[in-house]
This record gives C-alpha cells, structure tokens and sequence, in this order.
C-alpha cells in the first residue's frame, strides 16, 4: 500500500503556522500540528489573561499603582493576621487538651485503686464463703429424740 498525503500550511493571528495533514489511503483524519513561525523554534504559550500584560511598563507614581500597591498591603496584613490568630486558636487547643488529658489520667488512676480495692474485698468475701461452706456427704445426722421410740 502507498501512501499519498497532502499538507496545507497557513499562518493565524498569533502568528502560529498551522500544518494540515490529509492522508488518503489510510483512512484516519490526522490533528492540525502547531509550529511556531519564529526560526528559534521554542518560546513559552502565554496564556491569553497576561497577553495584554507582556510589555506594559508600570509607572510606580501612577494612582493605579499605589491603590494596587495600598490593597494588596492590606490582604498580606489580613493574612498575616489571620495567620497569626490561627496559630494562637491552635495553640490554646493544645492547652486545653493537654489540661484534659491530665484529668483523665488521674481518674483513670483514681478508678484502677477503687476497682483494686474492690477486687480484693471480693476475693476476701468469696474465700470467707468457701470456708464457711461444707462439703455435702460430711453433715452430720442428728437424731431426733421424737421420731427414735416409734
């Protein structure tokens, strides 16, 4: 199979030479390739929100400037502070925690002596039980006067 394919180049606004490849005997639509116009070939795309941004010079005594320069010193100070407050809220939390936790070790403490006492009043009581009960085939038969002359 041969292949026969036909390339049409054009040029846009950006000043992209666009390649359209048509090849006939394989079927597929190929995808238009962009290649820059330039002779050096590489470059970075800008994307189209700083197109209009590339070469403008910015006066620093211009009103523009120093309202910009006013607002974005006020977002960096309200972050800062937000910050700020942050670490303090994260801080009292590590506090309040610690403190809790302390609590909770004491009474945990407080709990194993009240179940240790317990434990041993139990086993104290069980033994005195054990002790106190005898085994079934040693009673000892009392005879009853009553019942001995019939």
């Amino acid at each position: 199979m041969s292949k026969t394919s036909q390339q049409n180049t054009a040029t846009d606004a950006n000043g992209v030479s666009v390649i359209h490849t048509q090849a006939h005997t394989s079927g597929l639509q190929q995808v238009p390739q962009l290649v820059p116009v330039s002779p050096g070939g590489g470059g970075k795309a800008v994307p189209p929100s700083k197109q209009g941004k590339k070469n403008s010079f910015v006066d620093r005594n211009s009103d523009e400037y120093r309202q910009r320069r006013e607002r974005n010193n006020m977002a960096v100070k309200k972050s800062r502070l937000k910050s700020k407050q942050k670490a303090q809220d994260t801080l009292q939390r590590v506090n309040q925690l610690k403190e809790e936790n302390e609590r909770l070790e004491a009474k945990i403490k407080l709990l194993t002596k009240e179940l240790s006492v317990l434990k041993d009043l139990f086993l104290e009581h069980a033994h005195n039980l054990a002790d106190n009960v005898q085994p079934v085939g040693t009673e000892t038969t009392t005879a009853n006067p009553e019942n001995n002359g019939q």
